[in-house]
């Protein structure tokens, strides 16, 4: 099943998807909660609800005429791992950029006001012009849990989407945390909708692609990650609970323009597409940042 947050004539919901057809569970199901992440958390009897929905084939909607968002718009985390694909090691390492070993996962924080809808604009901020794409993959946590055993951790997963884990490299480098190069608004497009963990039986039988301008600059897979899904959940909730709608981005191939000769960073107008197979594709447009609101100090600070 396709999970989908979606805006249809001005009002914002949550719905299934079948074929070419969204299935508005407000309309079909008006006990449900209203957002993603109050559904993901009513847990196995909301799933089933929204099968019989679609089902049934109440409150359809055709897919074209809707605004998709963002599956999971206000997360309480979204969380990126670090080399984490053996072709991403490969070319770092080629490029001479020295990297500190670790057997450990290297987790970072993206700040969740970065994320974006599936076909939104991706914004070039004024303070760099070092801005770059990485597709990758991504779970969607489905259940509060903690001290999750790696054989069972795919039970908490509600299922899988797509996401461009966009940094902002000068940034990124500026502390080892990383946060900061991966926070910047617009710089996390996640979508176009949750495919549900039934349907995706083995997350590290995927293929991973993402084309700029048509051109295709990673072509990888998920077999190639250095730790599995399971290993990152076991490892997140040694330490602290994950919550239904947190997402976890999973690492991306090789093929940053960061790393190419010469680099070969974003800019206005160029587009982006991340697919990851049997999930679904995303495409956002890079554009200037559009000037924000400006600090001006309170009256009589003699400022």
């Amino acid at each position: 099943m396709k999970l989908v947050t979606f805006t249809y004539a001005g009002r914002t919901s949550i719905g299934t998807v079948e074929g070419d057809t969204v299935y508005d569970l407000r309309a079909g199901a008006p006990e449900l909660p209203g957002s993603m992440r109050q559904f993901l958390e009513a847990g196995a009897p909301a799933l089933e609800r929204a099968r019989e929905v679609a089902a049934a084939g109440r409150g359809g909607i055709p897919l074209a005429e809707v605004r998709l968002e963002a599956p999971v718009p206000d997360p309480r985390k979204f969380l990126g791992i670090g080399g984490n694909t053996r072709s991403h090691l490969a070319e770092v390492k080629a490029a001479g950029v020295p990297i500190r070993h670790s057997p450990h996962q290297t987790w970072f924080n993206k700040q969740v006001t970065c994320i974006v809808g599936p076909f939104d604009d991706i914004h070039l901020p004024s303070v760099s012009t070092q801005l770059d794409y990485e597709g990758e993959m991504a779970m969607v946590i489905g259940a509060r849990c903690r001290n999750v055993p790696k054989e069972r951790a795919l039970e908490v997963v509600a299922g899988y989407t797509v996401c461009n884990d966009v940094s902002v490299r000068d940034w990124q480098l500026r502390a080892p945390t990383a946060t900061l190069g991966k926070s910047f608004d617009t710089h996390g497009p996640v979508g176009p909708w949750i495919v549900t963990r039934d349907e995706i039986p083995d997350p590290h039988d995927l293929e991973l692609k993402t084309w700029v301008n048509g051109e295709l600059r990673m072509n990888g897979r998920t077999d190639e990650f250095l730790h599995r899904c399971e290993e990152m959940i076991a490892e997140l909730s040694s330490v602290f609970t994950l919550e239904p709608g947190d997402i976890l981005a999973t690492g991306s191939p090789a093929g940053v323009g960061a790393l190419m000769d010469p680099p070969r960073f974003l800019e206005p107008g160029d587009v982006v597409r991340v697919e990851v197979g049997r999930i679904g594709w995303i495409e956002n447009r890079v554009v200037e940042a559009p000037a924000g609101h400006v600090y001006r100090p309170p009256a009589g600070t003699g400022s």
